[in-house]
C-alpha cells in the first residue's frame, strides 16, 4: 500500500506503522527547516550585494557628486526680487553661516573624524566629518588644484551643462529661476543612486566676492512652483553647502574650502563608508574634467544672465571675517613648514655652539698638557660629539 507525502491517502489516513509516522513528521519538519534556511541565506546574499553595490564607486560618485554639488547657469530671469520669500532664501546671514564654518578655530570643540588625505602631482585632498544628534553629518573638505586660476575654478564649478558630460551620476538638470537683483538661482537636479530611486534637489544658490578676489558660494533647498514633487522621485529635504575658492599665496594654485551637510535617506554610517571609498577616484575624475575644460570649446547655450555674472560682494560687516578664514587656511599650508625647518635648525645650532666650547676645552688641554690620560680625554669627547651628532640627525629625519 502506498503512503504518499504528508501519510494521507484518499482522504483518510494511511495504514502506516507509528516508525512510518514518525519518519514522515520528521521529513516535515526537515522541509519547513530548510525552506525557512533558504530564505535566510538568500536575503542574507541580496543584502550583502546591496551593501557591496552601495558602497561601488558609481554609488560613492552619487554621494560625492552631493557633497561637490555644482549649481549651473542656465535659467529663465525674473526681476521679481520685491517677493520677500524668495529674497530670503539665501542671504547674507547665510554667507555669515558658511564663513563661521569655515573657520576651524571655531570648530576646535566638536569631535571631527579624519575621513581622507591624500594627493597626486596635480591634486590634494583632505576631508573630515562630524557626527551630531540635531543635524545631519558635516563634511569639511579642502581641495587644492596645482595650475589653476581661480578663475578657471570658478567657471568650471558653476557649468552644470559641462559637468552633465563628465559626472554621470546626474541624470538630469534644469534652471527654475534667476533673481538679477539679489543674484539668486533656483535650480532641480537629480542624482541617480545605484539600487535606490534617484533623489531629487531643489536648491537656492548665491555668490559672494570679498577682498583679494576670495569667492563665496552657499546652496541651501528650497521649494519652488515649477517643482512640483514627484512619486518617482525622493524629494531630499534638508541640504546646506558652500565653498571658498582663492588663490593659494607663493604658488600656481588655487584653494577651494568646502562645508556640507544633506539629509538624502541614508544610513549615516553607509554614506560615510561610500564616501571614504569613492571620494579619491571621484575628485581624480573631477581634476581630469577640470584639465579638459580650458581646451574646450564651449557654445554659449546659456544665458548670459547668471549668478557668476550676478556676484554680490561682502557686506563690510563680514569681509573681516573672510581675512581671518583665509589666515587660518594660510597658516595649515606654510606655517607647519617653518615650523619643521625651526624644529631643524634649533638642535644645530645648540650642538655647534657646545661643539666649539668643548673643542676649546679640548685644545687647551692638548697644549697645555701631553699626558695620555689627556689624550684619552680628548678621544672620548669627541666621541661623545659624533654620537650626539648622529642621534640628531637621525631625530631630525624622523
Amino acid at each position: 500500500m502506498g503512503v504518499n507525502l504528508w501519510g494521507y491517502e484518499g482522504g483518510k489516513m494511511g495504514d502506516v506503522s507509528s516508525m512510518e509516522m514518525w519518519w514522515l513528521i520528521n521529513i516535515r519538519a526537515t522541509l519547513i527547516a530548510l525552506i525557512f534556511i533558504s530564505i535566510f541565506y538568500f536575503s542574507k546574499k541580496i543584502y550583502v550585494k546591496f551593501l557591496t553595490i552601495s558602497t561601488s564607486p558609481s554609488s560613492s560618485s552619487s554621494l560625492l557628486s552631493s557633497t561637490l554639488h555644482l549649481p549651473s547657469a542656465s535659467s529663465p530671469i525674473s526681476n521679481q526680487d520685491s517677493q520677500s520669500r524668495t529674497l530670503e532664501v539665501v542671504s547674507d546671514s547665510d554667507l555669515k553661516f558658511l564663513i563661521d564654518n569655515l573657520d576651524e578655530k571655531r570648530n576646535e570643540d566638536e569631535n571631527w573624524e579624519n575621513v581622507i588625505d591624500k594627493k597626486n602631482n596635480f591634486l590634494s585632498y583632505k576631508a573630515k566629518c562630524c557626527k551630531s544628534k540635531d543635524r545631519p553629518l558635516t563634511y569639511l573638505s579642502t581641495t587644492v588644484f596645482e595650475c589653476c586660476s581661480p578663475e578657471l575654478l570658478r567657471d568650471f564649478y558653476m557649468d552644470n551643462d559641462y559637468r552633465k558630460q563628465w559626472d554621470k551620476t546626474i541624470l538630469d538638470h534644469v534652471q527654475l529661476q534667476v533673481y538679477t537683483t539679489s543674484g539668486i538661482e533656483i535650480g532641480r537636479t537629480i542624482k541617480k543612486f545605484p539600487l535606490l530611486t534617484p533623489r531629487e534637489y531643489i536648491l537656492a544658490w548665491r555668490l559672494w566676492e570679498g577682498k583679494d578676489t576670495t569667492l563665496y558660494c552657499f546652496i541651501k533647498d528650497c521649494e519652488h512652483p515649477s517643482a512640483p514633487r514627484q512619486k518617482k522621485y525622493v524629494r531630499v529635504e534638508y541640504f546646506r553647502s558652500g565653498w571658498q575658492i582663492r588663490k593659494v599665496p607663493g604658488r600656481d594654485a588655487s584653494e577651494i574650502r568646502m562645508f556640507h551637510q544633506e539629509d538624502a535617506g541614508l544610513n549615516v554610517e553607509m554614506a560615510k563608508l561610500a564616501f571614504a571609498k569613492g571620494a579619491w577616484s571621484f575628485l581624480c575624475k573631477m581634476d581630469n574634467a577640470l584639465r579638459n575644460y580650458s581646451s574646450i570649446t564651449h557654445p554659449p547655450s546659456t544665458p548670459s544672465v547668471s549668478a557668476a555674472t550676478l556676484i554680490q560682494k561682502v557686506p563690510p560687516d563680514l569681509d573681516y571675517r573672510t581675512d581671518i578664514t583665509s589666515a587660518v587656511s594660510t597658516s595649515v599650508a606654510y606655517n607647519d613648514e617653518s615650523k619643521k625647518k625651526k624644529l631643524l635648525e634649533r638642535p644645530s645650532k645648540k650642538f655647534v655652539a657646545k661643539a666649539l666650547l668643548l673643542l676649546g676645552g679640548v685644545i687647551y688641554l692638548c697644549r697645555a698638557h701631553s699626558a695620555l690620560g689627556t689624550k684619552v680625554t680628548v678621544a672620548y669627547i669627541l666621541t661623545k660629539l659624533r654620537k650626539r651628532d648622529d642621534t640628531s640627525r637621525q631625530g631630525s629625519h624622523s
